[in-house]
This record gives C-alpha cells, structure tokens and sequence, in this order.
C-alpha cells in the first residue's frame, strides 16, 4: 500500500491478477453519524481509495455504444442499462442512445447493444429472429462465467449459482444452462438447497458480490456437499475484490465514508456494507455531491471516498470538491492494488470500425 496526495482525475481500468461479483435494486445501506464536537480543520483527513471507478468491462461497455453511435448514427438501442450508473446513461441517452427493457421495443434491423451484464442465448435467438443488428459489450468476465456454466452443465452437474434473483448477470448466466443451474441467495439458502447427484455439484457466482459473503455461502455449500467442484477461477471479477480491499483500507480509521454510485449498481452497494463492516462509523452511498448531507459531516474528522466500478471520475471529483468547501484538506490517495487490463471492443463493432477507416 502506498499514499499520496489527489490532484485530480484518475484513469483507471484493471487488474490482471483476476478473481473473478449483488442485486442491483438493492437500496443503500447507511447509518447514522454519532454526533461530538466539530473537529478542528487541521485534525482533519480525506482518503481517497485506490483503485476505484471505472473498471475495464465497464470501459469497453460505454466506450461500445459511443462508438456505435460514432459510426451508426443516432438511434443506437440498448438493451438494459450499458452499466448502472444513472449519469452514464442519461450522458449517452443525450447522444442520441435509447435504452429499452426487451427488443420487442427495438424496431425490426436496428443496431442494439447488449449491456455488460450479459444476456442469455434465448436475447441471442429473439434478436436473430427480429433481424437486429447486435454488438454484444457483456463483460468478458462475466462471458467466462457463461462458459463455465456450459461446460458443467455438459458434463451433467448441477450448478449451484451464488447471486440475487432478478438481477441481469444472474438472468443471463441461468439462462446458459436453466435445467442445471439452482440460485443460492444467501448463506441460509446453502442448508436447504437440493441437488440430483451431491457428488456431482459446482457453484459459480455474480462477479459483483461481496467477497466475504460469496466464500462464506461456499462454506456453507461445502458442509452440505463435500464434493462441491470450484469453477477453473473464482468468479468475483478483480475490480470487485480491488475496490473492496481498497475501502476496507480506508475504512478503518474513518468517521465517514461516501461511495459514489447509483443504487441499482451491486458493486456499489456491497462498498458500503464493507465500509461499515471494516470500521466505518458510517458509509453512505450517494450518486454524486448534490446528494451528501452536510447534516453527515458534522463532527467528522476523517472521511473515505471511493466509487463504484461504473462511476465516472468526475463524480468523485465533485464529491471531493464539495468536501474542500466544507473546510476539508485534499485527499490522500490510498493505494492498495495497480490495474492495467484493458479489453478489446466487441470484435463486430472492430470490423465494423476498420471497414469504414478503409473507406
């Protein structure tokens, strides 16, 4: 770990050591800040968690569509939310993005994008069948959790699959194999699941869960069936586990925390409940500065800030702008892992891409 001091914004993408993570209309989890006499401003201390924001997968999912809309023209479908982070959206919707529920609401030969979170083969048929053009930006990570639930169920397991009902990732990846693949939401749920054959099970996981919860849910699976098979790699994805390691490191010392992100993003939601769980006095989840409660400033010395994996900088930016007002010093940056990994675009929006350089 090493520290710093925050000057401004920060390009980050990912980490190559990977592990590969919770439902995403889960709401914030918050508590309250004690109240005691306002701290001094040089008692004061801001750190800002290092890696956070923007992971690669959701770099090349926003970076697709406005490619796409590059290219293409307005109108670009897509379908869900690209990721969930509500200023992402609204910032493409002004490009000319229209971003529907289900491809019924795509006009048949129209361009649409699937989001980073994934869609099950019968997205891939229903859009055949429309005639739509499709440019797939799901996660690579979460591709390799497709794969690996295909290459069980081929091999006649069951799969017990650690996620949130409704969630798009967990649609997606039940639907590569449904017959095969049961949801354990919880701890709890781990003692009262059934499988056809215990000794021939395997679990796989959301990639945006919470670390600890995921390997304790397989504890509890492992009790029930010995014979539980891992997947080739965990499932968490690296910018989930890197963005919780980095705010439990901040957490520790701190009266506050604020994690920038939207609700409906499960990355976002897991920071806070680590930050609480490491320490935090309290941890709020906000989507931008407009939304922190001086009310929780009060009597704070010392404050975290981090963001959630499809958090633009800026947001965090202004986070910490707003802090300075308020007589806050410049952050400290709080390093506790390097990201580097970048991935491709979606190899039909590249061909596309370089058949019009040729033009």
């Amino acid at each position: 770990m090493r520290d710093d001091t925050y000057h401004g914004g920060m390009a980050v993408t990912a980490s190559t050591d990977a592990a590969l993570g919770s439902p995403e209309a889960a709401p914030p989890v918050e508590a309250a800040v004690p109240g005691s006499a306002e701290a001094a401003p040089g008692d004061r201390t801001v750190l800002l968690a290092a890696p956070r924001g923007y992971c690669a997968g959701v770099d090349r999912a926003v970076i697709t569509v406005e490619k796409a809309l590059d290219l293409y023209g307005a109108p670009v479908y897509v379908r869900k939310q690209i990721v969930h982070n509500k200023h992402v959206v609204r910032s493409l919707e002004a490009r000319g993005a229209i971003f529907v529920e289900e491809l019924d609401e795509v006009p048949p030969g129209s361009t649409v994008v699937f989001s980073a979170h994934g869609v099950s083969p019968a997205v891939h048929a229903q859009a055949a069948e429309r005639g739509l053009k499709t440019i797939d930006a799901t996660c690579p990570l979460v591709t390799k959790v497709h794969n690996e639930a295909r290459r069980f169920a081929d091999d006649g397991y069951d799969i017990l699959l650690i996620g949130h009902d409704g969630h798009e990732e967990v649609e997606g990846t039940s639907g590569e194999a449904p017959s095969n693949i049961t949801l354990v939401q919880s701890p709890e749920d781990a003692a009262v699941v059934q499988v056809r054959d215990p000794q021939r099970v395997a679990w796989l996981s959301q990639t945006t869960l919470s670390v600890d919860e995921t390997m304790e849910t397989v504890g509890r699976l492992r009790e029930q069936f010995p014979y539980l098979l891992d997947p080739p790699s965990d499932d968490i994805c690296y910018a989930t586990q890197n963005r919780q390691q980095a705010v439990k490191q901040i957490a520790k010392t701190a009266d506050l925390v604020l994690v920038v992100g939207s609700r409906n993003s499960s990355n976002s939601v897991r920071l806070v409940e680590v930050a609480l769980e490491s320490g935090a006095r309290a941890a709020y989840l906000v989507d931008d500065a407009a939304e922190v409660n001086d009310a929780w400033l009060e009597g704070v010395s010392s404050v975290g800030v981090t963001s959630g994996a499809s958090v633009p900088e800026d947001l965090v930016e202004g986070v910490l702008a707003l802090l300075a007002a308020r007589g806050f010093p410049t952050a400290r940056t709080v390093h506790t892992a390097e990201e580097s990994l970048i991935f491709a675009l979606p190899p039909e929006l590249r061909k596309d891409l370089r058949a019009a350089d040729r033009v």
